[in-house]
């Protein structure tokens, strides 16, 4: 495709900052490879923080009831390609005006349902499959899955190009100073998470054994994580006993940080603790260790979605067993039991997936090569 493109993407904010952290970076792909980008968004506020510098070529809007086209520009710039992320419904005004556009030109855009990530193989199946549009004013018109996968057979991954080269030119020591943390050599862990209930364990074995027997810096990032931290250390119950005798354990709060900047946190630390879509895939590509913190259902459906994960990562038996327990529940039981981390069996398994990953089309290259069959 040599040419550019007007893309509409719709993103409804659920919760937690994944679905538009997702939707700006396909955006920001997508402007960098020259396309133009409308980005519709219900709450765009965390880009104040995670994209605070804008992309030129995307435009974002405020996603209303009812929409403004007026805004949008509809006739001079009519879309080639609408994206519906994570199963939002496009606004059936947009729609609208959309079919009278076709109706005047002959020119439809190409309808795009953006799925969520999973390894699970019903994504193979599903993946491209067309949904016939049968009622409405696009009633006629097809709208497409589109699943972003880790195989050949599925939409691959978000990754930028330049991304290999810009990590390889990273000091992590320059960025920690950055950050206002003088590193004098421990080991550096990030931790990005929910409420795990295992929490207040892991932090109890950080502060008697360290890691691999060294001291440990933890690095929390802002939001839950550091909510949930701090709410174990005023537990007198649990965490403050640790202060007596043996402690290897310090800790570092880190503010919000931009979508760039979070990769230069992955990449500072030897172990990553990640939740959610967006930030585990950016662990894949850090190539470290890492930990996912995998979003929890109410039927524990996620459990058989990280079981396929840890599948295609070719986890070893420790990195299994670690994820079982940092993705389980107490259930009153009393505190989990945690094992420690295995630095020197999860690390090949992270560069080994990093590589196989690396090698395939990333998803906005697939993307573009979808939209271009279907136009």
């Amino acid at each position: 495709m040599n040419h550019s493109l007007q893309w509409d993407i719709f993103c409804k904010v659920i919760d937690n900052f994944g679905d538009i952290g997702v939707c700006w970076r396909l955006a920001a792909d997508l402007a960098t490879r020259g396309h133009r980008v409308r980005l519709w968004v219900d709450d765009a506020s965390a880009l104040d923080w995670m994209a605070p510098e804008g992309r030129e070529g995307v435009r974002v809007l405020p996603w209303n009831a009812p929409l403004d086209l007026n805004e949008a520009c509809l006739e001079q710039q009519p879309p080639d390609v609408l994206i519906e992320s994570f199963g939002c419904e496009i606004a059936p005004e947009f729609i609208a005006a959309c079919a009278r556009q076709q109706s005047a030109t002959g020119l439809k855009p190409v309808w795009i349902n953006l799925e969520y990530l999973s390894a699970e193989p019903y994504v193979e199946r599903c993946h491209a499959l067309p949904s016939p549009v049968r009622d409405g004013p696009a009633a006629g018109w097809t709208k497409w899955f589109f699943y972003p996968g880790f195989t050949e057979a599925t939409g691959g991954l978000l990754r930028e190009p330049g991304l290999a080269k810009r990590q390889s030119g990273f000091d992590r020591k320059a960025w920690l100073a950055t950050q206002g943390i003088a590193w004098t050599g421990e080991k550096l862990v990030s931790l990005f998470c929910y409420e795990p209930d295992a929490l207040p364990e892991l932090l109890h074995q950080f502060s008697r054994h360290g890691l691999d027997g060294e001291p440990v810096r933890l690095l929390v990032a802002a939001g839950r994580a550091a909510s949930a931290v701090k709410a174990d250390f005023n537990d007198e119950t649990r965490l403050l006993r640790n202060t007596h005798g043996h402690n290897l354990l310090s800790i570092s709060y880190i503010p919000l940080l931009t979508q760039r900047e979070f990769d230069h946190l992955l990449w500072a630390c030897d172990l990553n603790f990640v939740r959610g879509e967006d930030s585990v895939v950016r662990a894949l590509w850090a190539g470290r260790p890492f930990v996912w913190h995998i979003y929890p259902q109410g039927d524990a459906a996620h459990l058989d979605k990280l079981d396929a994960f840890l599948d295609m990562l070719q986890a070893p038996p420790s990195l299994r067993s670690f994820h079982r327990v940092w993705n389980s529940k107490s259930a009153g039981h009393g505190p989990l039991r945690v094992p420690p981390p295995d630095l020197p069996a999860w690390q090949p398994c992270a560069l080994a997936a990093r590589s196989r990953l690396m090698a395939q089309d990333d998803l906005c290259s697939r993307l573009l090569g979808f939209v271009a069959k279907n136009r």
